[in-house]
């Protein structure tokens, strides 16, 4: 049975996610995808596995054939002025990522600040620099989450699948100090957290969303994954141990 649930994403608009809806064939264009599993509707996408879940994509709707755009509710009206505002907004990014001043490494010489208390569960914080001194307290690494929490459908749907998941959780609690980077449409953030991570992007040279950067406490990059990936937590820690013996 399929079930539709409603949910506000910032500029994509109102999102429907169909729970397991499956179509033989889905052409977009001129790519052609079997055996599809939509996953999440936006104002613009659809987004969907293919090949009984071996392969992830997402096309535009009005690059669907008339039935299917009616099918999804497409309005070629609101889809374009959400792609005008997505336009406007990535360009406004790309602009202040350029302009950001460079980041300087953690200043080894200096005292480190106290080490913090943990959550019982996996948590997430916005200071990078408290989180690298938390991580060399600890023997730990860091793990930044370069993300759109509020419009970006695959990291909402990472989070869901990987980041929340309990394995993850009991993972993170033993070997991660968690910092997210976000870059919402939608929800506020302060002027100092919003430049603090336009730098941060711009250090570790951060392109798309989501992107998972894994680094030393020092700030040293181990490794990265751009994207969702499997989606999978055991194939993402997986990732992260070979990542952390290089």
């Amino acid at each position: 049975m399929r079930v539709t649930v409603f949910i506000m994403l910032g500029l994509l608009g109102a999102v429907s996610v169909w729970g397991d809806e499956k179509l033989p064939v889905l052409k977009a264009g001129n790519d052609v995808y079997s055996n599809v599993t939509v996953l999440t509707i936006t104002t613009t996408d659809v987004y969907f596995t293919y090949n009984d879940g071996k392969g992830m994509a997402n096309a535009k709707l009005k690059s669907l054939n008339p039935e299917l755009q009616k099918h999804f509710h497409y309005n070629p009206v609101k889809a374009g002025e959400t792609e005008q505002r997505q336009a406007l907004a990535n360009a406004e990014y790309h602009k202040e990522i350029v302009n950001a001043p460079v980041v300087s490494p953690p200043d080894e010489s200096r005292p480190r600040s106290p080490a913090v208390a943990h959550a019982p569960d996996s948590s997430w914080s916005a200071d990078f620099p408290q989180a690298l001194a938390q991580a060399k307290a600890d023997g730990k690494m860091v793990l930044l989450d370069f993300t759109g929490s509020d419009w970006c459908g695959w990291c909402i749907k990472f989070d869901h699948d990987v980041l929340s998941t309990a394995q993850f959780t009991a993972y993170a609690r033993n070997k991660l100090e968690l910092v997210l980077v976000d870059f919402p449409r939608a929800k506020p953030q302060s002027n100092a957290l919003k430049q603090a991570n336009r730098e941060l992007a711009k250090r570790y040279n951060v392109n798309g969303f989501p992107t998972f950067v894994l680094v030393d406490y020092a700030g040293n990059e181990l490794g990265r994954q751009v994207g969702y990936g499997k989606g999978d937590p055991g194939i993402f820690i997986s990732e992260l141990e070979k990542f952390s013996r290089r």
